[in-house]
């Protein structure tokens, strides 16, 4: 436990700070190269057919092989690129959106980690006026910065949660439609219980991300913007100082403003960062492509270690967010990944579930 306030309220930020994570333009600027471009294998042909009746809200993710990881991009956790093979499963169309945790904080009375207070037990020394639940937001520049101190534009505020995004003051009344932010690891598995279902391996993220295509740099293809046209919510203009909101929309975005995927699902790049169940190492792929030729079903290792913050405890996140762009961070990208201290939330941190398939 952190001894004092002001450690934890940063170690909070900084693991806030950690999922935005470091430039991942790709040398020379030039496109980065995902780690499918390679010939379909046999078995990514092999689709189950789907049952004749799907969960409500829900997507049929057929089975099959694939390349996961991202070569040449720039981002040496999302390496080696490696054959894995994934039963089917379906998925939710959308990131839980407001609505939806409003029912469920409505039949439930949970609270979630941001809303908690803190406990004077492990602060002491703190006055309790002082000791104030909250969560990290994103807070634009009032001019260019370096890209080098990200607590520059990230800020623990107090108040700030589901409810109030913004921090004191701020609300969802006209946000039903937009994906929950400010969630922690335990608030979306807590979620999860209740609704039947699961948190998506990272393994699954991905391939229902790709969409049904090979080698593909995008959930919908391979340009970012294809014939000019924005098809995800992601930053437009100088980060961090302004979203020119070239995309319709400067922050979070309803979760069916952009088209689906090829699978017909929303939001699988931008708009908000998604939870996954597997714990984060970023060894984890070397790992996997030493192990045999195809992992099948991999779950994740079985316990997290981040070098750049080794007393975390981390989970991995999928998706990048309405602030990634090629400046700074660009994981919307396919094939790339994210990372989170596990009892931290954010103002670009949702998450969707999957189910799996009854035998």
């Amino acid at each position: 436990m952190k001894n004092n306030l002001a450690s934890r309220l940063q170690s909070i930020t900084l693991a806030v700070v950690l999922v935005v994570g470091p430039g991942c333009k790709s040398p020379g600027g030039s496109a980065p190269a995902s780690g499918v471009e390679r010939p379909p294998e046999p078995e990514s042909q092999a689709r189950q057919q789907a049952p004749a009746s799907a969960p409500p809200g829900m997507v049929w993710v057929a089975g099959g092989t694939f390349w996961m990881g991202c070569e040449g991009c720039g981002m040496p956790d999302a390496l080696p690129a490696h054959r894995v093979s994934v039963d089917a499963f379906w998925m939710d169309r959308t990131p839980v959106t407001n609505a939806e945790f409003e029912r469920f904080v409505q039949a439930t009375g949970f609270v979630t980690v941001a809303e908690r207070q803190l406990d004077p037990r492990d602060f002491p020394g703190v006055p309790r006026d002082k000791l104030v639940p909250g969560s990290a937001v994103f807070h634009a520049t009032s001019q260019p910065v370096p890209l080098d101190n990200p607590l520059q534009w990230w800020q623990y505020t107090p108040g700030a949660s589901w409810r109030h995004p913004g921090g004191p003051g701020s609300s969802i009344r006209d946000r039903a439609d937009h994906p929950v932010v400010h969630i922690a690891f335990d608030d979306a598995l807590a979620y999860a219980q209740w609704a039947g279902k699961r948190l998506p391996t990272e393994a699954e993220f991905e391939l229902a991300a790709r969409g049904g295509l090979d080698g593909n740099l995008y959930p919908w293809g391979n340009e970012l913007t294809p014939g000019g046209r924005a098809v995800a919510n992601t930053w437009q203009g100088q980060f961090p100082a302004r979203d020119r909101g070239e995309d319709g929309y400067v922050g979070t975005s309803p979760v069916t403003a952009f088209p689906p995927n090829g699978f017909g699902l929303y939001d699988m790049g931008g708009n908000v960062w998604q939870w996954c169940a597997d714990w984060y190492r970023p060894d984890y792929y070397a790992v996997l492509a030493k192990a045999g030729p195809v992992a099948h079903n991999p779950q994740g290792p079985t316990d997290s270690f981040d070098p750049e913050e080794p007393g975390a405890a981390k989970r991995v996140l999928r998706g990048g967010s309405y602030l990634c762009t090629d400046q700074y961070c660009a994981r919307y990208l396919v094939g790339s990944r994210g990372k989170s201290e596990v009892s931290s939330g954010a103002s670009n941190l949702g998450f969707r579930l999957v189910r799996s398939v009854s035998r």
